[in-house]
């Protein structure tokens, strides 16, 4: 029998094929990005509340803190549908590619919403990111639509890590995502509701395929994995967390080619320039976790 720290690294790793997986599932679900978002979100606060109720979790909070929490909602639902969208336009390597200049965009903003200084590691680490975009907007100009979406997405992706580390100081992972999730809800339906046109017959029907997809990202892609990387964070460091989640464009993208091989097919200076922005992004953790480590033995 596998020991219970092997089990947690193994369930670690499942999160995160996961959360490559969210990609995959993107490419396959024929609905365009503001639907398939408004769907997951509806789908996983149902799901979530349910775990509420079962679990007897209160979700009584603050207005102000409602206030804060529904924004970060609205950011999430914004980079969901910036994220589908970069599928959409162009296709799900890309997507993960861009995903993965969210550490550059952290290092800018976590200074900034901790009040602390930058570190010129991050800079220089910053820099080699926008070498290996650069290299990939060259040799993929016919995606150039589904980059820029992409580098927005982990933009925000990255402000709402960095709210959401801020969250959990005073609130349960299930609250936080409860309340994200329906304030997406209400955001995306507003701007369905100006800006579309309104909800459609067309909107609400949905094939089977389309349906059963959903559901699975919905449930496991989404309530599932918020409140379990929780829990595998309390018993695996937060270090080794972050860095492990961030194979997650690896593993999508080895998905990718293996599930969609003619449309996934890139460029060589494509993986040259996403193996920099990853290997970018794994030596910035490893380099703060040996820091971390210094600090704890002095």
């Amino acid at each position: 029998m596998p020991s219970d720290k092997l089990k947690n690294y193994l369930h670690l790793h499942f999160l995160v094929f996961v959360a490559g997986f969210t990609a995959i599932l993107g490419e396959v679900i024929s609905i365009t990005a503001i639907p398939l978002v408004w769907y997951r979100m509806v789908m996983a606060s149902i799901l979530i509340l349910a775990y509420v109720k079962l679990a007897r979790i209160r979700l009584k909070i603050r207005p102000k803190a409602m206030l804060r929490l529904s924004i970060a909602g609205i950011i999430i639902a914004l980079h969901w549908i910036t994220f589908f969208g970069a599928i959409d336009v162009a296709n799900v390597s890309i997507a993960l590619a861009m995903f993965s200049t969210g550490a550059f965009f952290a290092s800018f903003i976590e200074p900034i919403i901790y009040k602390r200084k930058v570190i010129w590691y991050e800079i220089l680490f910053g820099i080699s990111v926008v070498i290996g975009v650069y290299i990939i907007t060259q040799s993929e100009m016919r995606y150039l639509s589904g980059i820029v979406l992409g580098i927005i997405s982990a933009f925000l992706s990255s402000l709402f890590a960095v709210l959401n580390g801020k969250f959990l100081q005073q609130h349960t992972a299930t609250v936080i995502s409860f309340y994200e999730f329906v304030s997406g809800v209400l955001f995306i339906s507003v701007f369905i509701l100006i800006f579309k046109g309104g909800f459609t017959s067309s909107f609400f029907s949905l094939s089977s395929s389309d349906f059963w997809y959903l559901f699975i990202l919905a449930s496991i892609c989404t309530a599932y994995a918020f409140i379990a990387a929780v829990h595998v964070m309390k018993l695996i460091s937060p270090f080794t967390v972050v860095l492990t989640y961030n194979l997650e464009p690896v593993y999508g993208i080895i998905m990718a080619v293996i599930l969609f091989p003619e449309k996934e097919k890139m460029s060589n200076s494509f993986y040259f320039g996403a193996a920099i922005i990853i290997a970018t992004v794994l030596l910035n953790g490893i380099i703060k976790n040996s820091k971390r480590l210094k600090r704890k033995a002095t």
